[in-house]
């Protein structure tokens, strides 16, 4: 049976029905973003109806191999009535201008991350959530959804590892050119763990069911010393939770290995390590027990797995992937990180005021 979605402002609602062509979408930059048009595109309810990007010639490639999207800047594609959903793929400084955009005229959107990169920006689009409640916003934190890594969610939700009481989190990039040579060189700020630890913060976050409510961290800049690169490649913190659970999150991005995530999960009857050959259980002290090994491709990208869950979620108020409230979560851990960095001290987390559960039956956005 469809349900009755309560659409973006401006918008007519309508009754979704499975096989109609009900949910318009847009996207911004197309660099990743290319992957967004064709996931949207994939779906029989979807269609792409404008993309942008500021690279021309990009622009028009994207265009040839998608004729029925319409070029637009990103100004018209927010004041345009036929557009319901907005991926936002633009630079980071972009994000924040184009997220507080989208929802100014009622547009959904999922947005890479991060969402935003400092603190005032961070405070205006949770103003702005709160003023347009009908609006869902997602993210690609998408480590949550890698075979792996459910595999032990479903053993932590078990209880299988007892009570959890320490995590490691370690995003190693690996990747070093893409900071030395490419547009994170160029722009006034790039954060790191911003860019890329705030996988790990969403994981732990995820894994545990916890709250963060301080961290305190440390960073270097010695990988890309003499390089245009002009910001910390190395922050370390450390997260202290409500209910006494600690976690350490790294952001590695002068790594010399492949790109990869390291993890390690503790609990008082059972251990989990991930590392780049694989992942292993522990579930014994003894050095001589036979432990468990797991080598699933924890690596796979679930970009596209969490673009279709968002847009369920605005056709059939079904949960997100990543709802509004885990994007704001793990951004606001990931500032206090980077206020950490600035003032050496323990800073605590400053979570955003809008909330949309969508344990309880949906959020505002859904009506049965």
């Amino acid at each position: 049976m469809a349900r009755a979605c309560v659409a973006p402002r401006g918008i007519v609602p309508v009754i979704l029905e499975m096989s109609q062509q009900s949910l318009k979408a847009a996207v911004i930059g197309l660099g990743v973003g290319e992957r967004h048009v064709a996931c949207y595109e994939s779906d029989p309810r979807c269609v792409v109806v404008a993309i942008c990007d500021t690279n021309e010639t990009k622009l028009l490639e994207i265009a040839g191999k998608y004729p029925a999207c319409r070029t637009a800047s990103a100004a018209e594609i927010f004041e345009a009535r036929d557009i319901d959903v907005v991926s936002i793929a633009s630079y980071d400084t972009d994000h924040c201008d184009h997220v507080l955009a989208a929802i100014a005229a009622g547009k959904h959107v999922f947005v890479e991350k991060p969402l935003c990169l400092h603190d005032d920006e961070f405070e205006r689009i949770d103003a702005a959530l709160q003023q347009h409640p009908d609006v869902q916003l997602s993210s690609n934190l998408l480590l949550r959804r890698a075979p792996q890594f459910l595999q032990v969610k479903e053993r932590v939700t078990a209880g299988v590892l007892g009570r959890l009481y320490y995590i490691e989190g370690d995003y190693n990039y690996g990747r070093i050119q893409k900071i030395t040579e490419g547009w994170r060189a160029d722009v006034p700020f790039y954060s790191v763990t911003h860019g890329g630890a705030i996988h790990l913060i969403d994981l732990i976050l995820w894994l545990s069911g916890g709250r963060v409510i301080e961290v305190v961290a440390a960073g270097n800049q010695i990988a890309t010393a003499g390089t245009r690169f002009r910001h910390p490649d190395m922050v370390t913190a450390l997260l202290r939770f409500e209910d006494g659970m600690t976690a350490k999150v790294a952001a590695n991005f002068g790594s010399v290995s492949p790109h990869h995530h390291a993890l390690a999960v503790h609990g008082t009857l059972g251990s989990f390590v991930q590392t780049y050959q694989g992942g292993v259980f522990y579930h014994s002290r003894d050095p001589e027990h036979i432990h468990e090994g797991m080598h699933l491709d924890y690596s796979q990208d679930a970009k596209g797995d969490l673009l279709r869950a968002f847009v369920c979620r605005i056709l059939d108020c079904t949960p997100a992937g990543v709802s509004t409230n885990d994007v704001m979560d793990a951004m606001a851990v990931s500032l206090a990180v980077e206020r950490s960095l600035r003032t050496r001290k323990w800073e605590s987390v400053r979570y955003a005021h809008v909330s949309q559960p969508f344990d309880k039956g949906g959020t505002a956005a859904c009506q049965a």
